[in-house]
């Protein structure tokens, strides 16, 4: 189906298409290029961090980062039951185990409580991710980390923007990545970034992601590698759009603020963000009165012409992960009855104020 008004859409009306052409004039198009240098070192920047690895998505950097950190067969690493399916995945990659812990009902983000009661002697690291764009609390996951001797990742690939106590999430652990698919604030169109103030985990990371090449000694691997390098017309886009960065981040905080205005009289409860951070607001999410409202209400703005999505389903109800039955109360609930409405930054008010008013007449009929 073709939809009137998307889930959501990349703003590409900045300086991308003069930066990609002139990437085809140079043609410098690979691997290799000013652009790639210059959008890790620009992003670093932004992030508050020393280092920064361009890859070619989210998901290759998160398996670099474990494989930085060393993580391997016979490891665990805890995660959220409540996030999209490459934090899983990436640790399977790896050889270790994923360990499933349930939410916090009040910001979606991983429980500290359950994590503490999922470390064993296996236990090597804790994947905080920052769901929707709300920071995890990361005072309590470095403390339980000190605590047990733990390494801690950051998935930020819906964080871009977010920050905890007035810092930007991505530079509290010890290794974070950034994701720049097409949905995302600002996209390369495929595309991620691996972060760290280590310049160890930083060094493995890059001698990783460009076929384990020795940094000396031409076409001479000392180490099984993988090709997760990012493209200089990529890098080129993502340049473009980190101009834009703040200007892009605004618009989302405005039209977060116009769903909660039009929809606070109506039996929906918006993700919105806790004390002491900044929700960057990837996607704009609700959650209906019930399991038995969320397809209809999703129908109903189809109908309209209007994309949504349902929230995440929890990790541990998928058949490659579910072997071992597990309850996550909190994660459940959320994801059966989450939605996410459009969210990109181009979206009108007025198509705000339609796509509520619908919503509104959806519950209105069940009275």
């Amino acid at each position: 189906m073709t939809f009137r008004i998307p889930v959501y859409q990349p703003d590409l009306s900045g300086n991308e298409r003069n930066y990609v052409d002139e990437c085809l004039e140079s043609t410098w198009i690979s691997s290799k290029g000013k652009f790639v240098s210059a959008f890790e070192q620009g992003f670093a920047s932004y992030i508050g961090v020393e280092f920064a690895a361009a890859v070619c998505n989210g998901t290759t950097a998160l398996h670099l980062a474990l494989l930085a950190l060393g993580i391997g067969p016979d490891d665990e690493v805890i995660v959220p039951a409540l996030t999209y399916i490459a934090p899983a995945n990436a640790v399977t990659y790896t050889g270790a185990r994923p360990v499933f812990v349930d939410s916090l009902r009040e910001d979606w983000q991983m429980d500290p409580a359950d994590i503490i009661r999922k470390i064993t002697s296996r236990t090597r690291a804790i994947m905080a991710v920052h769901l929707y764009g709300h920071p995890c609390n990361m005072d309590e996951i470095l403390e339980i980390a000190k605590k047990y001797s733990l390494f801690v990742i950051e998935d930020a690939a819906e964080a871009i923007g977010s920050r905890f106590k007035g810092r930007h999430v991505g530079g509290f652990g010890d290794i974070a990545v950034f994701s720049f698919y097409g949905n995302k604030t600002i996209t390369t169109g495929e595309g991620g970034m691996v972060v760290t103030r280590d310049p160890t985990l930083y060094d493995r990371a890059k001698h990783l992601k460009g076929q384990g090449l020795a940094e000396h000694r031409q076409y001479w691997h000392d180490v099984v590698g993988y090709n997760y390098r990012m493209t200089n017309i990529c890098a080129a886009i993502g340049v473009a759009q980190l101009e834009r960065c703040e200007q892009t981040l605004l618009r989302k905080r405005q039209l977060a603020q116009r769903y909660a205005k039009n929809l606070e009289k109506v039996p929906v409860e918006i993700h919105r963000e806790s004390s002491s951070v900044v929700h960057s607001y990837w996607m704009i999410s609700i959650l209906v009165p019930s399991l038995q409202d969320r397809d209809p209400l999703r129908e109903a703005l189809a109908q309209a012409g209007i994309e949504t999505r349902p929230v995440f389903f929890p990790v541990h109800t998928m058949p490659m992960y579910s072997s071992r039955f597990q309850r996550h109360p909190v994660a459940e609930d959320i994801g059966w009855r989450g939605i996410n409405l459009p969210s990109w930054p181009g979206l009108r008010d007025e198509e705000i104020d339609e796509i509520c008013a619908i919503v509104a007449r959806y519950f209105e009929a069940k009275r």
